[in-house]
């Protein structure tokens, strides 16, 4: 079948790697993809806020299936407009995507069902925003309600910090998705995230995985989108695991079902692992970037023949998914000036050279400029993926494959995998 696969970054250009291997995919078009992605895919110039345009590029090159990478086109309601023209799609609609969407939704929905979480109040103003400050003390969590870009989250460890993110978020920083916050209640403990894929009916474990959001080494600045991760992560043992499909995973996919809106695809659950057991941080109703770099390295099983499962509601008829015992380690390499405003235009090269050992270099935000050249064209530019016995090989792995770039408008951490290597040293 022909296969659209919607997004340009890292994660997109690993799910085109892998979607490119499966014998079910006759042809990959990718809208509106990057060089990298381009290895595998015919890239198009396509909006993907446009649904009819869409909807038209499916019916014209005979799409048999719809992968949709980032979460706004899904927030924004694009696998309806697909669904309702018959064209199968993996993620789910807008009103389930509100998982990612609202944090506000995903609370009240835990509440419902049940599923351990932080404390929180919603705040629809600054004088009650502040009202819950107050009432939860610091550190404390403060969150904008809506995408933000993934920029709307801020852990105070100060009063100070606690009302400025809050004066931010009401004064419009975050347009629309400002409209509201949510504040919740720290919680101690190590994370991790998991994964799962679902038809709205039937829950298939997919993989653990750890990132690194700080930008700098030793877990220290901004937070950013992801400096690099890894997977499995050893430290969700199989008895968490199952506690975490039992608790979160079932109780979620059964409370979107009961509401009249099915989820479908994949949920990305960021987990707090506490004292008093897991904990659901947030979801996310798409592949993480750069956690799907690292799980796509890892798994055996034929993507497309998963993902086409959970848009045709069939995914109880399919075996448990493959993945590699290996561990899988991605470094981002970023612009300079990442996660602030990124120096642009950078010429990269060396990544022939950085593959010839087996890493992956899988691209996340490049382009070629008027001479072909490749040069870097967003934060996060490159993930330097490798897959070993272990994570100390996989992490030394992927470093060599960094070393052999030449980007020198760019960086990364030196430190990616740090937590696994130490508790195996």
């Amino acid at each position: 079948m022909n296969i659209l696969l919607l997004g340009s970054g890292g994660r997109e250009h690993a799910l085109a790697w892998k979607l490119a291997q499966s014998p079910l995919c006759k042809k990959l078009f990718a809208a509106p993809g990057n060089p990298g992605i381009a290895a595998h895919a015919e890239c198009v110039s396509l909006d993907a806020a446009d649904h009819a345009a869409v909807v038209l590029f499916c019916n014209a090159e005979q799409i048999g299936l719809v992968v949709v990478g980032p979460e706004a086109p899904l927030v924004d309601g694009l696998a309806d407009s697909l669904r309702s023209a018959g064209i199968a799609v993996f993620g789910p609609g807008k009103a389930a995507a509100q998982l990612e969407g609202s944090k506000s939704f995903t609370k009240e929905m835990c509440l419902r069902a049940g599923i351990p979480t932080a404390g929180y109040r919603r705040a629809d103003s600054l004088a009650e925003a502040m009202e819950a400050l107050a009432e939860f003390g610091v550190p404390v969590v403060v969150k904008a309600d809506g995408l933000a870009a993934g920029k709307g989250v801020t852990v105070a460890m100060t009063s100070a910090e606690a009302e400025e993110a809050v004066r931010d978020i009401f004064a419009g920083r975050f347009g629309a998705d400002g409209a509201s916050a949510v504040i919740e209640e720290f919680m101690e403990g190590e994370e991790a995230s998991y994964f799962a894929l679902t038809d709205g009916r039937t829950v298939v474990p997919f993989g653990t995985a750890q990132d690194h959001k700080r930008v700098g080494d030793g877990d220290t600045g901004p937070n950013t989108g992801g400096m690099g991760a890894y997977s499995p992560a050893p430290v969700m043992t199989p008895m968490l695991r199952g506690e975490v499909v039992s608790k979160i995973f079932a109780p979620t996919v059964k409370a979107m079902a009961e509401a009249g809106m099915p989820y479908s695809g994949v949920l990305y659950a960021g987990l707090m692992l506490t004292r008093e057991g897991p904990k659901l941080i947030e979801y996310n109703c798409r592949f993480g970037d750069p956690e799907c770099q690292v799980l796509m390295m890892r798994l055996q099983s034929d993507l497309v023949e998963y993902l086409l499962a959970c848009a045709e509601n069939r995914l109880a008829a399919l075996p448990p998914p493959r993945f590699s015992d290996d561990t899988a380690l991605t470094v981002v390499m970023a612009a300079n000036g990442y996660p602030g405003t990124p120096e642009k235009g950078g010429v990269i090269s060396g990544i022939e050279q950085a593959e010839a050992d087996g890493a992956l270099v899988f691209h996340a935000g490049t382009a070629l400029d008027d001479n072909g050249a490749l040069v870097a064209n967003g934060g996060r530019v490159l993930n330097v993926t490798a897959i070993a016995a272990s994570a100390r090989e996989a992490q030394a792995k992927a470093y060599a494959a960094v070393d052999r770039i030449d980007f020198s408008s760019g960086f990364c951490r030196r430190d990616i995998g740090w937590r696994e290597v130490a508790r195996n040293s």
